[in-house]
C-alpha cells in the first residue's frame, strides 16, 4: 500500500515537473537546441526520484508517459493563453 503511495506521488511529481518545461519550450523553434533541451530537463530529475525511491526499472514507461503529459499540458496552457492556431476554437 505504501509502494502504490510512492509511485503515485513519483507519477505526480513527474507530471508537474514537465509543465514549466512544456511551456516553456513552446517559445522555441520546433527541433532547436533548447527545444531539445526543455524536452529532456526534467528526464534526469525524475530518474533520480525514482531511484531514491527504490523503483526498479518496470515503472519508468509510467514516468516517462507522465513526464510526456506534463509537456503536453505546459504546451497546451502556452498556447492557449497566447491564442495560438493549435488550439481548436468552437463557432458559435
Amino acid at each position: 500500500m505504501q509502494d502504490s503511495f510512492l509511485l503515485a506521488g513519483l507519477l505526480v511529481l513527474a507530471f508537474l515537473i514537465s509543465i514549466p518545461c512544456g511551456y516553456l519550450r513552446e517559445s522555441f523553434r520546433k527541433y532547436s537546441l533548447m527545444w531539445f533541451v526543455l524536452i529532456h530537463l526534467p528526464i534526469p530529475l525524475v530518474v533520480h526520484m525514482r531511484m531514491m525511491a527504490g523503483f526498479s526499472w518496470r515503472i519508468v514507461p509510467l514516468t516517462l508517459g507522465s513526464a510526456i503529459a506534463g509537456q503536453i499540458v505546459g504546451g497546451w496552457y502556452k498556447r492557449r493563453m497566447r491564442g495560438g492556431s493549435k488550439t481548436t476554437k468552437r463557432a458559435p
